[in-house]
């Protein structure tokens, strides 16, 4: 071949190959938007897998929306090797006897002759500490009726007047102390009305309709209306307190929802049923409604992450560290650096929690745990520091907020008596919860009313160490007198016992 066939056969080679680069170019051209498109489907993809992923475990979901695999792996448990029950040590935890001067009937049983197999010598002697035996009845319980027999007379007019009933005695057919039982069912023991009028026909043999029903709560709650707003005032001013929240239902369609607020202190615990879950809602549990300025908040409070709650001063303000465990939880299970800083960051909460329970066990001293948790802060927000900066944004502005606001990760490093997690307002409101998905909420303002009343009297009560049904009784009693209500502020015996069961 010559030079020129061969320059010529080069420069068609070149030719057709710009002429395939101009079509690849083309295509290239073609392809850019999906090619954007299919970056945009990797990220969704990516965040509906992490959505999917979500459990108890590693968001702020509850347990009870956990699917059947994460109950499962829940449960599962490393085998301990020992047997089921109390083990070796283990305090025994038996009913007290019942007083001698309560005992209602008494049987003297003295053996007679010796009970060895093949003896039966006489026996001699006197017991001085005999064993007792107590066996339980219940009495049989019947309705206590009184009549009053009301005389109408009539005057030389001709005017008739009958005799007014005693101060003190309902207009209606059933006093304080049915009042009280049937309150206590339903909000106590969450029996809906059908079922108390059958408890009490069971039990009683106490004939009541539904409509009566329905006025005995409603004379309860109104009952129990000023010591509500005592306890209420109590718990806001209370030195170191926790909060939460979890959904309501209150009446029908797209305004039914609502949102069931807990307020917990050493010796009370406040339910507030409202509207909204948003910083208006937070004020009204914690300042009684007043406009939330730093300036007029007392005391430290213990939440989660919530925002409505971001009014109250990062200085007296607990993060939850079970529900920032979660957190760093969800980190670790993404791919790369940022799994990486998930995973350190989860290293450390285990390493807090490891050194908080000696603290409370009496193994480790608070001063030395301060010591302890010095450089562990300086770990955990430079962890933080570093998540910010890697390339998962989801990462990155958990890290950010973290950080922004890290002053309230260790307020209980710094104040003594405040718990690092929100466990005592979560187990609060699990009986509202409870109540929730039994009854489908309330109906009314009226009965949301009454279950943060009745919610509030049986969790202080307990809290205090003291009977909730004499306390209702009482209450309705003094509504009809038109005299002072008992009080749910503690008493000196209940804050004595508070202070024993902090100690222990």
């Amino acid at each position: 071949m010559s030079s020129a066939d061969r320059i010529g056969h080069l420069e068609a080679r070149v030719a057709a190959l710009l002429e395939h680069v101009v079509r690849l170019t083309a295509e290239v051209e073609r392809l850019k938007p999906f090619e954007a498109r299919v970056a945009v489907l990797e990220a969704e993809n990516v965040a509906l897998k992490e959505k999917l992923a979500r459990s108890s475990r590693n968001s702020s979901k509850p347990p009870s929306s956990d699917g059947p695999k994460e109950k499962a792996n829940r449960r599962t448990k490393k085998p301990t090797g020992r047997a089921a029950g109390g083990q070796p040590g283990h305090p025994k935890h038996e009913r007290p006897a019942w007083p001698a001067e309560k005992v209602n009937k008494r049987v003297i049983l003295r053996p007679k002759q010796c009970g060895q197999p093949g003896c039966t010598s006489p026996l001699v002697g006197e017991d001085p500490e005999p064993h007792r035996h107590q066996v339980f009845e219940l009495p049989k319980v019947e309705p206590i009726c009184t009549e009053y027999v009301q005389h109408s007379r009539t005057c030389e007019r001709g005017h008739v007047t009958r005799a007014p009933l005693p101060p003190g005695v309902p207009t209606r057919a059933f006093g304080p102390s049915v009042d009280a039982v049937v309150s206590y069912l339903m909000g106590i023991h969450r029996m809906g009305k059908r079922g108390v009028a059958a408890a009490l026909d069971d039990l009683y043999g106490l004939p009541i309709s539904l409509g009566a029903v329905v006025d005995s709560q409603r004379e309860t709650s109104e009952a129990l209306a000023q010591p509500y707003v005592e306890i209420v005032a109590h718990a806001q001013a209370a030195p170191i307190k926790n909060a939460d929240e979890t959904s309501w239902v209150e009446g029908k369609g797209k305004k039914a929802k609502a949102w069931l607020w807990t307020l917990v202190t050493a010796n009370a615990i406040v339910f507030m049923i409202q509207k909204t879950r948003a910083t208006k809602g937070a004020a009204k549990l914690l300042l009684n409604g007043k406009t939330p300025i730093g300036e007029i908040v007392f005391g430290v409070l213990g939440t989660d992450r919530h925002g409505a709650y971001n009014f109250w001063p990062l200085a007296l303000r607990q993060f939850c560290w079970s529900h920032l465990t979660r957190d760093f939880t969800a980190i670790s299970e993404r791919a790369g650096a940022a799994g990486d800083v998930g995973r350190k960051l989860l290293d450390e909460a285990k390493r807090m929690f490891a050194w908080w329970h000696r603290v409370r066990d009496g193994t480790l001293t608070r001063a030395r745990f301060q010591v302890y948790m010095r450089p562990l802060r300086v770990r955990v927000e430079a962890f933080l520091a570093a998540g910010i900066e890697l390339g998962d944004k989801m990462s990155a502005r958990t890290c950010a907020r973290l950080l922004k606001s890290s002053e309230a990760m260790w307020t209980f490093v710094r104040i003594e008596g405040v718990e690092p997690t929100n466990n005592s307002g979560e187990r609060a409101v699990r009986h509202g919860v409870i109540y929730r998905k039994l009854s489908g909420g309330t109906k009314s303002e009226a009965g949301s009313r009454f279950v943060e009343r009745i919610l509030t009297a049986h969790a202080t009560l307990r809290l205090q160490g003291r009977p909730i049904l004499p306390f209702l009784q009482a209450a309705c009693e003094a509504r009809l007198r038109r005299s002072t209500p008992p009080s749910l502020l503690p008493t000196a015996s209940s804050e004595s016992l508070e202070s024993l069961r902090i100690a222990a």
